[in-house]
């Protein structure tokens, strides 16, 4: 492909420069392989840790060049932006450093961990509204009023030629790279690497990837029009939005290879494995990527692939949830019902059975309001830790031989 300029005038040169104003700014994140999942995909699999970025994402690299590109061209006072999330932690940081007022709005909704943190970077916060879409047209309003600049999340050449920085990255690091797995919401990051990457090098596969609740992106590539999304639900809320980019969908069509989606349950399975293989804590939406490759969504097979984990603010109060999701999804927690007499010495009987089978209960829930039941019975529902899928039917096996009928929940 030619150094072409896109309906937003990006360039090779564009996102070069981009990295030069980064350099010195932003940490120079790992890129590195990974053994463990390299195994379990059948081709060497590489992650390359955006959630040890600076502010916890590659967000601050859109936002900085942006800010920094704002500076170098007049006299700009102050910046305004709309998030809930990493955007405005990004935009709040590269303020900072180049001596910029900044207002972020953020929905009420907002944990307040994220709140302070923005905050702590040197931006006012003003919540409003009850989803980014308030929040977004309350930021407008105050831009109005103050004269000051927008930054957009996404949908701009600047901020995407600082997200395509990652690919510059990439191409330093493993020049022979096979695939490059992105996670895709508004599609900034998406579209300004694979703008990149494909200029340079025709031959590497771009796949972005989303969460099946979260789809625009995916409907818009394949039905080669905007899509607009009526809601979201995912638990991957850094890309869960309902509209992409017009600049960035443009960019997407042209670049990308393919779109792929993954579930709630992928995602999570992902984040646990990575907490305990790789001892890196990494947002939902961060870990879409490495999702797609462990889910089997793209075979990798023989393959050099990298795996942008695009972000670590995860909410900590949230974190127990995603364990939990990724747990059933790994076959590592069964959770099922069954009816038993209600009389001294059943629970004791249940209870050795399960201890003989070596699974660990760590929840019992009692029912005796079911219509169904007769006088003198009631349902446990049960939770418990085991070893593995193997493991899992060996326990059903064992109620099932000791007279316990086994509905799994």
């Amino acid at each position: 492909m030619s150094n072409g300029q896109s309906a937003c005038d990006l360039t090779l040169k564009g996102i070069e420069r981009a990295a030069e104003r980064l350099a010195g700014v932003i940490h120079n994140t790992p890129l590195s392989r990974s053994e463990t999942f390299s195994q379990m995909a059948g081709g060497e699999v590489y992650l390359k840790y955006e959630n040890l970025q600076k502010t916890g994402s590659f967000k601050i690299r859109g936002a900085y060049n942006k800010i920094r590109e704002l500076k170098e061209e007049g006299d700009i006072k102050e910046v305004v932006a709309a998030s809930a999330g990493n955007h405005a932690q990004g935009v709040a940081f590269a303020s900072q450093q180049l001596g910029i007022k900044a207002t972020i709005v953020m929905p009420k909704s907002t944990p307040i961990a994220k709140v302070k943190a923005t905050e702590g970077y040197g931006a006012a916060v003003c919540l409003a509204g009850d989803c980014y879409d308030d929040a977004y047209a309350k930021a407008l309003e105050i831009q109005e009023e103050k004269g000051a600049v927008f930054i957009h999340p996404f949908n701009d050449c600047s901020v995407i030629a600082g997200q395509g920085t990652i690919g510059y990255d990439i191409l330093k690091s493993i020049p022979s790279v096979d695939i490059v797995f992105l996670p895709a919401g508004g599609g900034g990051l998406l579209a300004g690497v694979a703008y990149y990457l494909k200029n340079i090098n025709p031959r590497v596969q771009i796949i972005g990837v989303q969460a099946e609740g979260a789809n625009a992106i995916y409907r818009s590539f394949n039905e080669k029009q905007l899509v607009t999304l009526p809601y979201v639900s995912t638990i991957a809320d850094g890309i869960a939005v309902k509209t992409p980019g017009s600049l960035t969908q443009e960019l997407i069509n042209q670049y990308v290879d393919r779109i792929v989606t993954v579930s709630d349950a992928d995602i999570s399975s992902a984040i646990l494995s990575l907490l305990e293989r790789n001892k890196q804590v990494v947002e939902p939406a961060g870990a879409a990527s490495l999702a797609a490759v462990l889910s089997g969504a793209v075979n990798v097979r023989g393959k050099r692939s990298v795996c942008v984990l695009s972000g670590g603010n995860i909410d900590v109060s949230f974190i127990h949830r995603i364990i939990e999701i990724g747990l059933v999804a790994r076959n590592r927690k069964l959770k099922f019902k069954t009816v038993m007499p209600d009389i001294p010495g059943s629970l004791q009987k249940f209870s050795t059975i399960m201890s003989e089978a070596f699974a660990n209960i760590v929840m019992v829930q009692y029912d005796r309001m079911s219509a169904d039941l007769d006088p003198h019975e009631v349902i446990l529902h049960i939770a418990c830790e085991v070893g593995g899928k193997e493991h899992g039917e060996q326990v059903i096996r064992m109620l099932q031989q000791n007279g316990y009928q086994v509905i799994m929940e």
